[in-house]
């Protein structure tokens, strides 16, 4: 067991200043530290630097640690080899084969020495290699699969290859694998040659089987090889012996693989027969046990022999233990490195659980997984929960992976699969000590891979070739917790249900995104009762739900407590809460004053039988303007940390189900991805399995929970989209237009234009649309030209699609409420499965191109206006036909594929011919239109699919959820059904091709719009945002058009990863290079930190290029910032900022949604100090650094504020995350001419994309929203959850007015005609939600008292006289 114990490293003193203040406090750090250290007075001993010190890079080991020079060389000749492998573990078996080869003194001596690929990236390291291979004679490389690193590689060994004796390099990418060199045998026509062995690497889909199909080759072919006479045949041979040696790692077949190669090709001992044996060949697959006399081949036989053990207790034995599967890296068992293995073997047998760890010499785990894991016989699985400790997908490792294949297998499997990491390119300390945690490329590979098949917590559990015991224990203890789901009756499972209330106030609690939480709830836990869960005591209704929980029963009135389950005593909560005292930094000593009466910390909710409903506490800073001003968020408070001590130790809870998107758990302060036991999400979440519904159109923040809090993420649909339609003077206004149009060559034409005129500005269009005075006289050419811009704006506003009321779990949409989605899917093109889209099928019938005819309505020309509306009509009619005849009178789909064979069958017209026919597009296309409408069946059957409930109970049961990529269903009909593990995407495939054409086209309009608006000038400076979610959807097309306005483009390596960009020359771009100022979400730089490098690498090169400053303006600006601050080019040049590592969002939405600001200075304050964190390409290790100086420098050049729109269900009052990033106001107070720059907004949530500017954008969405009957009215029938999303929308429209200063006056005068004004509506909102109502009162009265709403002074007496009316309801006075 010594070798668990081994691999020491020390603290120096300067080394724990830098450690987070948590760290330093001894409690955490020795948890990590292996118990026995060895001496510092060990050979290998090695002080490592901080991360955030030395070169700037995540690892500061060197190969020093991994060089031989033998002593005494006896006159030998000198063989010197010079290794570069991705992994440490061939580390101590070649180590060990050379010294004992040095030992026998016998033909040579020889020189060692090694690098891990990472290391490279370090100047000084990787000119310390091109001098090793200088007089190097052997060179072997392995698994380099990162792209920049892979090419720096090529480079030093292509200047020596022709030198060098002999170069082998194992499974990488094509570019390092063509280096190879053993004799006449080379791979330089890698790629391209016919042979079967060249064929392995070419590039095919199912690639991920290029390992396995690369063992089968190297089993046969040394056999045929052997026997063929030439020397290339042999020198081939060779070749694949080599591989077998190295596959097969131990230090015997390292030395045996040495001496083969050796006396076959360095010059001086060829005259030598040097003997080496036959490569050792070992099981390829199989089961291995530290403990184990042998390998076995067959599960059962190793269950044979783990029934015979002595050393573990019975109950290990017994039937009713749970079984954890482990799987495992061959290449870690046959070199000796599984210490790390052996841990994890022992920590779960010491926890009473059997173990059958299974390892595949290949990278394709899927077979061994169903040959070892399900009985071949009863097709039952042997195991209640697997753990991969390799870190890779199941299927292909690093290189390209299958995800299909994978998840088909781990369907079979049917039990959660868990996907922990070893640390491979940092030490335990440099993990320990970076804010970002795991190295970025490390996440791309081990984390955001395995997530695609479906695995989940990312746990740390080892350093390089020893176990992190705290972490070793989280993970095994976790994964019993999983197994025991499958193991307990339904009956005796405890679930705590946990429900989010965001801001605190009783009118808030079950907040989640485009859900009705208590209805769910309450659908929900009907399900789960009918289904044997004890659910004792659960009222009759929803209504009835909400009441018991929010209400405190005990109270005489109406307090303003919620419901109190459990009172936690100080002392109880320091038993229970082993990291309580850390809390008290930020909190002072419990109980506090957050969720506390004084003596207790109170936990709010309600139990039914063995279900706990309980109400996540909130951040507990919102409330405090002074806490909001920090550049890092603070710790969680005492309150927050008991709710999560009394669900797991008291209530013990065999699973917690967090309910809705989304709550504040996952967003606690700690390491990006790999927490450590100092950081929070880690410590609260504890040892439950965490199930988390989460809206399917969110998989960035639903991966930030994935990763920090361990989330099982289960998807939900958003409520189904319609189209905004028109109302009150807009519908008018559409009656106007159609009457001009048949009357327009009467007399009556003049007469008509001028009522449309008076009636547009009494609806506000003037702001939109240029009008002339009533009364002046218009030419035929002029009318048209004022009617076709009116048409356009209330097209627009008609067409616009809204989510209509808020989605209950296990309640599909109808078949009709799914046509408006289905109209949305259809007016995309997919050239992909070569679909065209309806409208452009209907344009070709008459001779059209859609683009045009959407540029000519876009200009308001009336003849395109009224095509494109008669194109909308036609398509709404044809997909309505459709659903009628796949539907039943109940309006719900039947049997979508009898139904859709019998409409796509023969003899009968197809429904949406039948309604073309009476239309002028009867001649469209069949064949294009049966293939759209087979696309737009498959598509209806997605969307009223229902697994949402069903994945909730196979999670709850202990089976595996099947993953899904969360998105817009829109985009991306893949995302449904809902009810999937939602993943995001391979960080390293953005920005697609795709995604990079419809940047250019945004960008294009962008500059064009800004020209217009500045007098014919390009804009110098575009400040921007970039958000997770979006670049996720539209596959990173916003980061797609930061690369085009400096003017570069990226470049995709051989396995389709984007890893690099080079300029596009200034005569391809045609304008100058655009400066940038990039403020990334929290969230994105979790996400794609790899990205943000990319674009710091892009920005700092464009900046150095040496061209005229009137054309560049980056370089401009870097130069004039380089001067003034005394620094160089490079750091002037810094542009992607973003929150200190941990922390995320401005703060500035909860200062507006408590109203705790004073003014807009302060605002500005907070975005500057939470903001200001550049990340650096030349120190990516140092994570994210304060650069507040040039943030500042680099703002006050920007001439527009620019963000992006992606998905219809979330615009700009939404969601408070669009305001909380706007810097309109900010950037005009640090402009020195103190010119507020444009502000636009790109919408790409339609076929036909827009910029429009922000105040143009606030307008269309207060006239789709907050004043539409049919939205307002759709929330209203929620009930109580309505009136707060009524609420939550002119909140968010003050917050705009805070930070941009861009809403119009009669946006709040409507709005309080519509609720306010209106009798019986006031009172509808008071009654269903009293504390939601006086929020928007208040709202209401501090929009007129900070000057964003002029109205009559009655107006606001009766606003004052309402609140304290409200207030006495609220008190229970008149209740």
């Amino acid at each position: 067991m010594a070798s668990l114990l081994s691999s020491s490293f020390t603290l120096t003193s300067s080394k724990v200043d830098h450690l987070s203040s948590l760290s330093k406090k001894q409690y955490f750090l020795h948890s990590f530290l292996p118990k026995k250290a060895n001496q510092p007075n060990s050979k290998s001993f090695l002080k490592v630097k901080c991360a955030a010190v030395g070169n700037g890079l995540f690892t500061q080991t060197t190969q020093e640690v991994r060089r031989i020079v033998p002593e005494n060389k006896n006159g030998l000749p000198t063989v010197k080899i010079v290794y570069v492998v991705l992994e440490a573990q061939y580390q101590s078996s070649l180590t060990a084969a050379v010294q004992s080869l040095n030992e026998s003194k016998r033909y040579a001596s020889y020189e060692l020495v090694g690098y891990l690929v990472e290391e490279l990236r370090d100047e000084s390291n990787y000119k310390s290699f091109c001098k090793d291979l200088e007089d190097a004679n052997i060179f072997i490389g392995s698994l380099i699969f990162v792209e920049e690193l892979a090419l720096k590689v090529k480079a030093a060994v292509e200047k020596e290859r022709d030198r060098l004796d002999a170069v082998l390099v194992f499974p990488s990418m094509p570019e390092v694998m063509r280096l190879n060199k053993l004799g006449s045998f080379s791979m330089s026509q890698l790629g391209q040659s016919k042979s079967p062995f060249f064929q392995l690497f070419k590039k095919k889909k199912q690639s991920a089987g290029f390992a396995d199909s690369m063992l089968k080759l190297v089993r046969t072919l040394p056999k045929v090889l052997k026997y063929l006479p030439s020397d290339k045949a042999q020198d081939a041979r060779l070749y694949i012996l080599s591989l077998q040696f190295w596959l097969g790692g131990s230090p015997d077949n390292l030395g045996n693989f040495l001496k083969m190669i050796s006396g076959s090709y360095i010059p001086a001992l060829k005259g030598l027969k040097i003997e080496y044996k036959d490569p050792v060949l070992y099981l390829d697959t199989g089961v291995w046990h530290p403990l184990a006399p042998c390998m076995y081949d067959d599960v059962k036989e190793y269950l044979n022999w783990y029934g015979t053990r002595k050393d573990v207790s019975e109950k290990v034995k017994g039937p009713n233990a749970p079984i954890i599967g482990l799987v495992l890296q061959r290449s870690h068992i046959v070199t000796g490195d599984d210490s790390h293995y052996a841990a994890v073997i022992m920590e779960l047998e010491a926890k009473g659980a059997k173990v059958i760890p299974i390892f595949a010499g290949g990278l394709d785990f899927s077979g061994p997984v169903e040959k070892y894991f399900v009985d071949p016989v009863t097709k039952k699985t042997f195991v209640n929960s697997v753990i991969s400790l390799t870190g890779f997908a199941l299927v292909g490792g690093p290189a390209r992976q299958d995800h299909p294949k994978a998840i088909e297998a781990l369907m079979k499997l049917d039990v959660p699969y868990i996907v922990a990491v070893p640390l491979v390119f940092q030490t335990t300390e440099e993990w320990l000590n970076s804010t970002l945690g795991l190295h970025p490329i490390q996440v791309a590979l081990q984390v955001a891979l395995p997530e695609l098949d479906g695995g989940m917590e990312p746990i740390v559990f080892a350093g390089k070739a020893h176990a992190l015991h705290k972490r070793v224990e989280q993970l095994c203890t976790r994964a019993i917790k999983w197994a025991e789901l499958t193991k307990k009756t339904k009956e005796e499972k405890r679930i705590a249900i946990t429900v989010f209330s965001f801001p605190p106030d009783k009118g808030n609690v079950g907040t989640a995104a485009y859900l009705n939480v208590f209805a769910s709830i309450f659908s929900v836990l009907k399900d789960l009762k009918e289904d044997g869960y004890n659910v004792e005591g659960l009222p009759e209704t929803s209504e009835a739900l909400i009441e018991e929980v929010i209400h405190d029963k005990e109270a005489q009135f109406s307090s303003p407590n919620l419901n109190v389950a459990y009172k936690m005593g100080v002392r109880e909560y320091h038993k229970l809460t082993p990291y309580a005292t850390m809390l008290e930094e930020n909190w002072g000593k419990a109980p506090g004053n957050l969720n506390s009466d004084g003596e207790n910390l109170l936990v709010y909710g309600k139990q039914y039988g063995n279900v706990f409903i309980g109400v996540q506490p909130t951040f507990g800073y919102e409330g405090d303007p002074m806490r909001l001003l920090f550049s890092k968020s603070a710790s969680p408070h005492h309150g927050f940390a008991a709710y999560y001590s009394f669900v797991e130790k008291i209530f013990k809870a065999d699973a917690v189900l967090h309910f809705g998107t989304h709550g504040s758990l996952e967003f606690m302060p700690g390491k990006q991805v790999g927490m450590s036991d100092a950081c929070y999400p880690d410590s609260l979440i504890g040892n439950i399995p965490n199930v988390y519904y989460y809206a399917a159109n969110n998989p960035s923040e639903a991966t930030i929970a994935k990763r920090r809090s361990y989330a099982n993420t289960i998807s939900y649909l958003t409520p189904p989209a319609e189209n905004a339609g028109l109302y009150k003077g807009l519908k008018q206004l559409s009656e106007l237009i159609s009457s001009y149009q048949s009357l327009k060559d009467s007399g009556r034409g003049p007469q008509i234009v001028s009522s449309i005129i008076s009636t547009a500005k009494q609806c506000n269009l003037d702001k939109d649309v240029d009008l002339p005075d009533e009364g002046t006289e218009l030419s035929v050419k002029d009318r048209d030209s004022v009617v076709g811009k009116v048409y356009s704006k209330i097209m627009e506003i008609e067409s616009r699609l809204l989510p209509c009321g808020l989605h209950i779990i296990g309640e599909p949409p109808t078949a009709m409420e799914a046509v408006a989605t289905l109209v949305n899917i259809a007016a995309l093109d997919r050239p992909e499965d070569e679909i065209t889209s309806f409208p452009s099928i209907l344009a070709q019938t008459v001779g059209r191109e859609i683009e045009d005819i959407y540029r000519g309505s876009d200009k308001g020309v009336l003849k395109d206006v009224e095509l494109l509306k008669q194109i909308t009509e036609a398509t709404r009619g044809a997909i309505s036909k459709f659903v009628e005849r796949t539907t039943n009178n109940k309006g719900q789909v039947v049997d979508v594929a009898d139904k859709l064979s019998s409409i796509l069958g023969f003899g009968i017209n197809e429904p949406w011919i039948d309604y073309l026919s009476s239309t002028k597009f009867y001649r469209a296309d069949r064949e294009k239109l049966r293939k759209l409408f087979e696309f737009l069946g498959e598509c209806l059957k997605l969307i009223v699919a229902d697994n949402e409930l069903g994945s909730l109970k196979q999670a709850l049961e202990g089976k595996f959820v099947e993953p899904g990529p969360g998105g817009d269903p829109i985009r991306n009909p893949k995302v449904l059904p809902t009810g999937k593990n939602i993943h995001a995407l391979d960080p390293q495939a953005i920005p697609t091709t795709a995604a990079m054409q419809s940047a250019r086209i945004v960008v294009e309009r962008l500059v064009e719009r800004q020209k217009i608006d500045n007098g014919g000038k390009y804009p110098e400076t575009v400040a921007l945002v970039l958000w997770g979610t979006d670049n996720i959807k539209t596959y990173g097309e916003s980061l797609g058009q930061v690369l085009w306005m400096i003017g570069v483009r990226p470049i995709a390596d051989t396995l389709g990863r984007v890893n690099r960009v080079e300029p596009v020359s200034l005569e391809e771009l045609g304008r100058p290079r655009i400066d940038v100022v990039v403020n990334c979400s929290g969230v994105f730089r979790d996400l794609f930190i790899n990205q943000m490098n990319l674009l710091d690498r892009a920005v700092k090169m464009v900046a150095e290029l040496d061209e005229p400053v009137e054309m560049n303006f980056v370089r401009k600006h870097a130069l004039e910032q380089a001067e003034s601050l005394g620094v160089g080019v490079r750091e002037a040049a810094t542009r992607i900022f973003s929150n200190a590592s941990g922390s995320y969002s401005s703060n500035i939405n909860l200062a507006v949604e408590n109203s705790t600001w004073n003014d807009e200075k302060q605002l500005q304050d907070m975005y500057l100090s939470r903001k200001s964190f550049a990340f650096d390409c030349d120190a990516p290790g140092a994570g994210m650094t304060e650069k507040r100086q040039v943030f500042e420098m680099a703002l006050s050049t920007a001439e527009a504020t620019f963000q992006n729109l992606d998905s219809s269900e979330i615009s700009l009052t939404d969601v408070s995350h669009y305001f909380d990033s706007d810097p309109t106001n900010l950037v005009q107070n640090l402009r020195k001419d103190g010119k507020k720059p444009s502000a636009y907004i790109a919408d790409t949530t339609t076929a036909n994309a827009q910029v429009r500017t922000l105040s143009e954008t606030v307008r269309l969405d207060a006239r789709t929203k907050l004043l539409n009957p049919k939205w307002y009215e759709g929330m209203m029938s929620t009930g109580y959850e309505g009136v707060r999303e009524i609420e939550k929308r002119l909140t968010n429209t003050v917050g705009w007015s805070a930070t941009s200063g861009q809403v119009d006056n009669w946006v709040y005068e409507e709005a309080n005609t519509t609720f306010i004004q209106d009798e019986e509506m006031m009172n509808r909102l008071m009654n269903k939600n009293p504390n939601s109502f006086r929020k928007m009162v208040q709202t209401f009265l501090e929009a007129n008292g900070r000057g964003y709403w002029e109205t009559s002074a009655d107006n606001i007496e009766k606003l004052r006289q309402l609140y304290s009316e409200v207030e006495d309801k609220i008190e229970g006075i008149d209740r």
